[in-house]
């Protein structure tokens, strides 16, 4: 059972932008009590967490992605959003949304992939 499915990824030069949509299977009530996250996974790498963001609006960022990437989320449609922009080729990857505290056991759902070219 996916929680969340991904799309909006695709191929795009670098200095492009892309803008990540992720929906959400669950109802409303659930899914605005939920601290949600995207994640990427590099090929041979390990799945990193790259934004987060709670309900406030509070949102946190790794180093590299700041004043790039904004994550947004609209709880009445049960979205989460990562705007890209200024992409590089080291944002390649396959991106994931999840919360940040489900079960280790939940399933992820089956990404988008974002292909960043020199």
């Amino acid at each position: 059972q996916v929680a969340f499915v991904e799309s909006g990824g695709g191929l795009v030069q670098a200095g492009g932008s892309l803008r990540l949509t992720c929906e959400a299977s669950e109802s409303t009530s659930s899914f605005r009590m939920k601290t949600m996250g995207w994640y990427r996974q590099a090929p041979g790498k390990q799945r990193e967490l790259v934004a987060t963001i709670r309900n406030g609006p509070i949102t946190d960022y790794i180093d590299s992605v700041k004043g790039r990437f904004t994550i947004s989320r609209n709880t009445l449609k049960r979205t989460v959003y990562l705007q890209m922009n200024d992409l590089k080729p080291e944002d390649t990857g396959v991106y994931y949304c999840k919360s940040i505290y489900a079960p280790a056991t939940a399933a992820w759902g089956p990404g988008t992939q974002v292909t960043v070219s020199s």
